[in-house]
């Protein structure tokens, strides 16, 4: 299911106003040259568009990011990588679904991915099922009506 491509990530990513994204220096092409020891929150602040971003806007940028940092040089995230950033960047939504058929079949999903690397589009796509699927989005769910 591709189509992202890291042109399209940087174009949405970079600087409002600078004619050329791939040299500005604000460019998601700059967070990729940073050190991975640099902070998410870091990298989001050297992001000019996002200086007056909504939450919304920053929480997919922070995704866009972890992704660009754990990917290969093509743009893709291997399948145990996926499957760590779940583990490590993802476990609140993760934690205790291992039992739900729903989850087995979305882990089953991935295993069975053509490509043994998904995109950014395909990794997206993982976080979302994931996300609707999860106790937590439920409990969510159940505070925000108290």
């Amino acid at each position: 299911m591709g189509g992202c491509t890291h042109s399209t990530q940087d174009q949405a990513l970079h600087s409002e106003g600078e004619p050329n994204p791939s040299a500005a220096p604000t460019s998601s092409l700059a967070s990729r040259k940073m050190p991975k020891s640099v902070s998410i929150s870091k990298q989001l602040a050297s992001i000019k568009a996002l200086r007056k971003g909504s939450d919304l806007e920053k929480a997919i940028a922070t995704a866009a990011l972890i992704f660009r940092n754990s990917s290969d040089p093509d743009g893709k995230l291997g399948k145990p990588t996926a499957k760590t950033l779940l583990q490590t960047q993802f476990r609140n939504f993760t934690e205790g679904q291992e039992t739900k058929p729903q989850y087995r079949e979305i882990l089953s999903e991935l295993d069975e991915h053509i490509e043994n690397k998904l995109d950014f589009e395909d990794f997206m796509i993982l976080l979302l099922s994931i996300t609707v699927m999860s106790d937590l989005l439920q409990n969510i769910w159940v505070q925000i009506m108290k």
